[in-house]
């Protein structure tokens, strides 16, 4: 039987009981982001010591983002009707067990697998992490919570790529995957301790795993036929229609459910609709870059894996010290200027990186790109978050977060996977500096047009919101790869 509803939340965050419940929350949701920043600065030896291809490269990194776009909408009702704190400790420990197999993995198909067991584990924690914040504290610190929380989960985005270098340089790359697990050994009895359990089965009518397998099951399809689409063969003709069939059947299956996971009437907003197509260019954009970028400087500007990773700082430091500033700048000219100017500072930014081949200087070529980057990415992402939840009622803005989450990850994998072939990657580029540099020079182009079609996109379909529209609590944003969560007050994990 589903637990009770939770009594209105009472907890202070200057009590022991609040400071608890704010630890077990960002070293949760610190392993997930954690592995989203740290994975690509580690991808050349990866491939070296495994002998991996530049598909098994791109798989490392999408089987992960796979499996948690796909499922991280399931994963927030499952903790609203099962409990908010038991589905969070279960995603950590799978999360730990996944993460152990990655770092003794044998080969590069048992690191895959394990990835995306990985993804089913950050597609618990994940929305869990927020839901517990919500359901937990006492309405008059909830703010200060959430902005807490994001703050050090900023502190750790910034953190993980000098982290994941030093590892790789020094005790190896598969303790990258293995400094999950001693996290995972404080947070779990932290959180069985200190957390209160709170859930809300009274409100829940069903789970849509059919609408979730449909989802996740047409991205995997997708995916597969534009990695493997360098060979041209019948099966990834029919791996890509069978992809768009699952896609279809997805809507369909949605648009029929008495409670589907993703509900098809809140796309009627046209500005919700809008600006999350806003996300999916400015996130497919924005995780080619890293992707690109990080294996750029390792392979063709000569940098090692700490240098590459403390390279990258810049564009989190920018994000993590100005995006609030940057949100209350948009409450006072409205969305519309910043989602315009953010996307053009960051395509420029890409352009850029032309400058960055072989031997390339960092104050010269690689830094004035990376600022223009963090002021880009400053200008927009606080101000992109705040209007998807802005474009909805207040009862829905759980779920509006939750939708725009999954699209900007859904983004980021569609856009690991295609990239390299529109840029004309082989299996070996990675393994040559003059073919990589080659490609990576018609790359970043490509990922400045997206982002520019994202400016004109958000320039002439978004509008300020009402007076009356909901202010997230989430302000301080250093995420770079995804927006932060934020679930509703009513349906906490929606999402």
């Amino acid at each position: 039987m589903a637990a009770p509803p939770q009594e209105k939340p009472a907890v202070r965050i200057s009590t022991p009981a609040g400071k608890w419940i704010l630890l077990t929350t960002v070293l949760g949701s610190s392993m997930a982001m954690l592995d989203s920043t740290v994975v690509n600065v580690a991808l050349p030896r990866i491939g070296r010591d495994l002998n991996a291809s530049l598909a098994a490269l791109q798989w490392t990194v999408n089987a992960y983002m796979l499996t948690l776009a796909g499922l991280i909408l399931l994963g927030g009702s499952l903790g609203d009707h099962f409990g908010r704190r038991k589905v969070f400790v279960v995603g950590v420990v799978w999360f730990a067990s996944a993460s152990l197999l990655c770092g003794f993995a044998p080969n590069v198909g048992v690191l895959v697998a394990a990835r995306a067991l990985q993804g089913i584990g950050g597609a618990l924690l994940t929305p869990g992490s927020l839901a517990l914040i919500q359901a937990s504290f006492h309405p008059d610190d909830r703010a200060r919570a959430v902005g807490l929380w994001s703050g050090f989960g900023g502190i750790g985005a910034a953190v993980g790529p000098f982290l994941g270098g030093w590892l790789v340089d020094g005790p190896g790359w598969r303790w990258v995957f293995l400094l999950n697990v001693p996290v995972a050994l404080v947070c779990v009895p932290v959180a069985l301790r200190h957390v209160p359990e709170s859930a809300d089965g009274q409100t829940h009518r069903g789970f849509d795993v059919l609408g979730a397998a449909l989802g996740a099951l047409s991205l995997a399809l997708v995916t597969y036929a534009l990695i493997e689409a360098r060979g041209g063969s019948l099966l990834v003709a029919v791996t890509a229609v069978a992809g768009v069939a699952a896609g279809v059947a997805f809507v369909y299956v949605e648009r029929r459910r008495p409670d589907p996971m993703m509900p098809l009437d809140i796309f009627a907003s046209c500005q919700f609709t809008a600006v999350n197509l806003v996300t999916l260019c400015v996130y497919a954009a924005f995780s080619g870059f890293f992707f690109l970028t990080a294996l750029q400087l390792q392979v063709v500007a000569g940098y090692s894996a700490l240098g590459a990773g403390t390279a990258l700082l810049p564009t989190t430091v920018l994000m993590l010290l100005f995006s609030a500033r940057s949100g209350e700048l948009a409450q006072r000219i409205g969305p519309r200027i910043p989602l315009t100017v953010g996307p053009l500072l960051c395509a420029a930014a890409m352009l850029l990186m032309l400058r960055v081949g072989p031997d390339a200087s960092y104050v010269a070529d690689v830094l004035p790109a990376l600022l223009v980057m963090g002021l880009g990415m400053v200008t927009l992402v606080a101000p992109l978050t705040s209007t998807v939840l802005a474009s909805v009622g207040t009862g829905r803005a759980g779920l509006a977060s939750g939708i725009n989450n999954a699209a900007a990850r859904a983004a980021g994998l569609i856009a690991v996977a295609a990239l390299p072939l529109l840029a004309g990657m082989g299996p070996e580029a990675y393994r040559s500096a003059d073919a990589f540099n080659s490609a990576f020079r018609r790359a970043m182009p490509l990922c400045a047009g997206i982002l520019v079609v994202g400016a004109v996109l958000a320039f002439a379909t978004v509008r300020r919101p009402a007076p009356d529209c909901r202010r997230p609590e989430c302000r301080t944003h250093g995420w770079v790869t995804a927006p932060p969560l934020e679930p509703s007050p009513r349906r906490r994990t929606s999402l």
